[in-house]
């Protein structure tokens, strides 16, 4: 059994010096022997701080010049399905963030390459290694609250997305870019695959943000039927003034589960009597979810030691990719849109490719 699995990363941005902290600060298990982004600044910078000597502007320069076991990729979306089948073609182990990909032909692609090379292939959904989500999912699997008839998730976040995110050309908008873990989460947890999709969105900030993307929007509803008859909601704003928020509430036949809270402490302050009572608020994304971080790569090195499958894998991601493109669909069709439409758009495009 190997001991210490050897890490590539590529991307040095925010997510990816996340990664490369945990790899880093708290997991003995892992290694980080290279890192890989073609932003020269932001390699160099990222490198330096985490002492990283072998530093590549592609995969492919990595794969020729150091020996490693896996990938963690956290690059634009776009970019996921090329290194990806990279990675796979070398026998590299893959660890990919959310989105997977733009569509499902490139998820379909990711798959059948990860199976032909006989690789493992983990998605960067988090919050199922966050205690509180795994505490509900386990109580729901124990049949406590009964099966979910709605499932209600959103996730708010304070900064605005990078231009390329913005465009539905080169992301999928911010129901993927944001809202990747809603779509995860709410399958997860209804133990049921989505049926169709309604949503609806709105741009109330792009002006003043000067936001010039077309079809760009800040503020986001999808309403889900599963095959199960559950109903889930997913909301999303980005970016909000007030904080980053994200919780569940799941109501079952003979009971309720509600996952987080939108204070960040259970401190409460009160200084004078006009400002009245405070109380904190999580500020990003890191600071929320900062050890389900670190125990998801944990258990993608584990799964790389062990031979087991990860518990959130290709498939996952597809359905998730999946409900993106319906809700898409469905806006800018002003409909609702059933998920077996999305899966034959997606066998008649890879039939006009041929």
């Amino acid at each position: 059994m190997i001991t210490q699995i050897r890490v590539c990363l590529v991307g040095a941005g925010r997510a990816g010096q996340l990664h490369a902290e945990s790899l880093m600060q708290h997991i003995a298990e892992g290694q980080l022997v290279a890192l890989v982004d073609p932003n020269y600044t932001t390699l160099e910078k990222t490198a330096a701080r985490f002492g990283v000597e072998s530093r590549f502007s592609s995969l492919a320069e990595a794969i020729d010049r150091v020996s490693f076991e896996a990938v963690i990729i956290t690059t634009p979306t776009f970019t996921h399905r090329e290194l990806a089948m990279l990675a796979a073609a070398h026998g590299k182990h893959i660890f990919c963030e959310k989105p997977m990909a733009l569509n499902m032909e490139d998820c379909d692609d990711m798959i059948a390459a990860v199976d032909g090379n006989r690789v493992l292939l983990q998605l960067g959904f988090m919050r199922r290694f966050d205690p509180d989500f795994e505490a509900a999912a386990a109580r729901i699997e124990a049949g406590e609250i009964g099966k979910p008839m709605l499932i209600k998730s959103l996730t708010h976040g304070p900064g605005l997305p990078p231009p390329w995110a913005r465009d539905l050309q080169t992301s999928n908008g911010m129901l993927a870019e944001v809202n990747s873990h809603d779509w995860d989460t709410v399958r997860w947890l209804a133990h049921s695959d989505l049926q169709c999709v309604y949503a609806q969105v709105s741009n109330f900030k792009g002006d003043q943000h000067r936001v010039t993307s077309p079809q760009f929007y800040d503020t986001a509803l999808a309403n889900i039927r599963f095959e199960s008859g559950t109903l889930a909601s997913i909301s999303g704003v980005c970016p909000c003034d007030y904080g980053y928020d994200a919780r569940v509430e799941i109501v079952g036949e003979k009971g309720l589960l509600q996952i987080g809270d939108v204070r960040g402490q259970s401190l409460v302050i009160c200084t004078n009597r006009e400002q009245g009572l405070m109380t904190p608020i999580f500020r990003s994304w890191r600071e929320r979810f900062a050890s389900a971080y670190v125990r998801e790569i944990k258990h993608f090195l584990q799964c790389i030691r062990t031979g087991s499958q990860p518990r959130v894998n290709g498939h996952d991601g597809r359905w998730a990719v999946a409900g993106v493109l319906a809700a898409t669909m469905s806006f800018l069709e002003n409909r609702s849109v059933q998920i077996s439409e999305v899966f034959e758009r997606a066998s008649a495009a890879r039939e006009v490719s041929r």
